[in-house]
């Protein structure tokens, strides 16, 4: 996954979940802040921020905040990327070696799945979540309760009951990593949930990104420790 036109700046202040203040060649601007999510450990006053400048003169801010380095990390923030990466991956056989349809946003009863995959012999639904939280090399999800996360959880393990099978991604947008883990301090159940998962027979799956300024793919499986 590529992104075009992408600048350096400094993060100043997030007024809102929405927007960032950056500095950019001596001028302050406001941009987009791809992620809702709390990300108090990566936008810190001074943080080396990547921006992707877009041409839409209907948008409100000019650019989009997609990256930023915390310590010795290059962390993509963007939460639309870890579906666009899998995407890519899963057309190049990331699961099945030779899948047959790769759908993104199916519907499965009252619900909507991040991607539904098919090959000869195998049918499967999988969620994706994007995992940006890092301490002391090690990764975990999510940065704040996640009610919808449980439910997303719950769902897989309805459809490998009905004979699909399911598949739970963490999408690490970032290395190296040590391992995954679930962040039980924040959110005890969604780590209850996943246990849950596993012994139901959902696959969860780590995986981390190789990140530049202007790229994020997937890269390698990463440990599992619930």
């Amino acid at each position: 996954m590529k992104y075009i036109n992408v600048h350096k700046a400094r993060f100043i202040d997030r007024p809102n979940r929405f927007i960032a203040q950056v500095e950019m060649d001596g001028v302050v601007h406001v941009g987009h802040v791809k992620n809702t999510g709390r990300c108090r450990e990566l936008l810190r006053p001074g943080s080396l921020v990547y921006l992707e400048e877009n041409n839409n003169p209907n948008r409100k801010t000019k650019y989009d905040l997609i990256a930023v380095e915390k310590d010795n990390l290059l962390v993509n923030m963007d939460s639309q990327a870890p579906n666009k990466v899998v995407k890519e991956w899963l057309e190049a056989g990331g699961i099945y070696p030779n899948p047959t349809l790769v759908y993104p946003e199916m519907k499965h009863g009252n619900s909507r799945v991040d991607f539904y995959l098919e090959d000869e012999d195998r049918k499967a639904f999988i969620e994706v979540k994007g995992v940006t939280l890092e301490s002391n090399g090690v990764a975990a999800f999510p940065d704040a309760p996640t009610e919808r996360g449980i439910k997303h959880i719950y769902h897989l393990i309805d459809v490998v009951q009905e004979g699909y099978e399911g598949y739970l991604l963490f999408i690490i947008q970032f290395k190296p990593v040590k391992y995954f883990i679930p962040n039980d301090v924040t959110h005890p159940g969604f780590g209850k949930a996943l246990q849950e998962a596993v012994a139901a027979g959902v696959h969860v799956l780590a995986y981390d990104c190789i990140v530049t300024p202007d790229s994020m793919q997937i890269d390698r499986r990463v440990q599992v420790q619930l």
